[in-house]
């Protein structure tokens, strides 16, 4: 791991993502309206990995989402890198999530029709970023997850961890400051699983990232540097 490409630690001690009172509801026909989130709040740091706990349909994926300004809240704010990003119009809050968030999800969604340099290539050239340097930028990244001899291979002549560990890199491609998982190690049996996380808090430790994981897995969330359980929609 001693090759990853590294990114700055902030200067600031203002954590690196923070959410203020966040409250989100849905309307469930019926029954009325179901409230998935009700002030819930946190502040992660750089190079903090915490866990996101909770069952299945309480949240979790909401919660990635409003962080990660794919959905919005219908009340609170979202802060990243010390920028309040809740009130910004489209154009802007998508410029930040392509220059601030990395996703990582259960399955892969690595693009079929192109090898594992050019799925992490191509979120580089949509940012701008010229193909020399792209390119340079995969290479480096697929060395340091062990797939350097895997560049040139499609995801599906790889096994399901290494498709997992291209996704990682896809990720991590555009240097975000925030990376953000959902169940990323839910398809994989447990060795590769824990291979897998491995990877993963590597990348986090020595990039400075501040990562929230959701996570079922009991025992991967034990080994992160705390956990946050979303119990009634707050996080504890």
């Amino acid at each position: 791991m001693s090759d990853a490409p590294t990114i700055a630690r902030p200067e600031s001690a203002r954590p690196v993502l923070e959410l203020r009172g966040l409250d989100k509801t849905y309307k469930a026909g019926q029954p009325g309206e179901v409230r998935v989130l009700a002030g819930a709040a946190l502040r992660l740091a750089a190079g903090e990995v915490a866990a996101l706990v909770a069952p299945s349909g309480a949240g979790k994926s909401t919660l990635l989402h409003i962080a990660g300004l794919l959905d919005t809240a219908d009340a609170g704010e979202v802060w990243l890198a010390g920028r309040e990003m809740s009130h910004l119009p489209d154009s802007a809050r998508t410029a930040a999530r392509r220059d601030l968030v990395g996703f990582v999800y259960q399955f892969h969604h690595l693009l079929p029709e192109f090898s594992a340099a050019e799925n992490v290539i191509l979120p580089q050239l949509a940012a701008g970023v010229g193909r020399a340097e792209a390119r340079a930028r995969a290479d480096d990244l697929l060395a340091a997850v062990g797939l350097s001899g895997r560049a040139g291979h499609r995801p599906a002549e790889l096994s399901g961890g290494e498709q997992q560990r291209v996704a990682f890199c896809r990720a991590l491609a555009n240097r975000p400051r925030l990376l953000l998982a959902d169940e990323p190690t839910g398809n994989l049996d447990p060795a590769t699983s824990d291979a897998v996380f491995d990877v993963l808090m590597g990348l986090v430790r020595e990039t400075g990232l501040a990562a929230l994981v959701a996570t079922h897995n009991a025992g991967l969330a034990a080994r992160m540097d705390r956990t946050l359980r979303l119990d009634e929609g707050r996080l504890v």
